[in-house]
């Protein structure tokens, strides 16, 4: 009776062993958010907000990015965050700033590619299922706009796309499988 046990422990080392040595499937979120050239009088590059929403009960499942001017004198940048209002009361006014891997300047127009890790920030605890992509924009002496994409997490698929009237050109948000060695 007593070596059932140590031939237990030895099957679940080797098969603990083996699963170590597979690669493990991952996924990061490529998203391009195009800021708009406006012929204004007086253009202001937009303050833009990036986060995740659950669509079953719209909370905030994790802020991805905030572009703001983090290089003003005594940080009076962020007192205009608050502009961005559907991220701010959702989660934004419970953040401190600068947040390291979230927060950075404000960008030029064009489309703007990134890449969030699945295995970083806020992605890394999203559980597999339905969610949104939310990207808010404000501009001062501008307007407001926030432009709202469903996609689908832990699962790759095509692209999905919408597009804003104003502040915002096309956000388009991708699900891609990356492929980790676990060691």
């Amino acid at each position: 009776m007593k070596r059932t046990p140590k031939l237990s422990l030895s099957l679940l080392t080797f098969a603990g062993a083996a699963v170590g040595a597979a690669p493990a499937l991952a996924a990061d979120l490529a998203v391009t958010v195009e800021v708009p050239r406006l012929t204004v009088a007086e253009y202001h590059k937009p303050y833009v907000s990036i986060w995740i929403e659950n669509p079953a009960d719209a909370a905030a499942a994790g802020t991805l990015a905030v572009w703001y001017d983090a290089g003003s004198k005594e940080d009076k940048g962020v007192k205009w965050l608050k502009d961005m209002r559907q991220w701010w009361r959702k989660t934004g006014r419970t953040m401190s700033f600068p947040t390291d891997g979230i927060s950075g300047a404000t960008r030029a127009p064009g489309p703007q590619k990134l890449v969030f890790a699945g295995a970083k920030g806020p992605l890394k605890d999203l559980k597999p299922g339905q969610y949104t992509l939310v990207v808010e924009a404000a501009r001062e002496v501008g307007g407001h706009e926030a432009v709202r994409v469903p996609f689908v997490w832990g699962k790759p698929g095509k692209p999905a796309t919408a597009k804003g009237t104003a502040e915002l050109g096309a956000v388009t948000v991708a699900v891609k499988s990356v492929t980790v060695a676990v060691k």
